[in-house]
């Protein structure tokens, strides 16, 4: 089944999301910590774990299957 324009802008912008939670990873890992309860630190890992929450929600709207749903056609239902 083909995918609607805007499922494909989805999947796109999943793929970002997943790639901003590395980027953020990355930062967290590679950030000199000034002390035990550092908030830059903190604040990358939050970021990776919205991105990554993000990124499924995405994925999992860019994957589904909307035949019926968007155009409103039912073609199940018989009359």
């Amino acid at each position: 089944m083909k995918r609607h324009f805007s499922q494909t802008i989805s999947l796109a912008v999943a793929a970002l999301c997943y790639l901003a939670a590395i980027g953020c990873a990355v930062a967290a890992f590679l950030h000199e910590m000034s002390g035990p309860n550092d908030p830059v630190r903190a604040s990358l890992m939050a970021a990776v774990v919205f991105f990554i929450g993000c990124g499924i929600v995405l994925q999992v709207i860019g994957t589904a299957r909307l035949k019926g749903i968007i155009s409103g056609r039912n073609d199940n239902f018989e009359d």
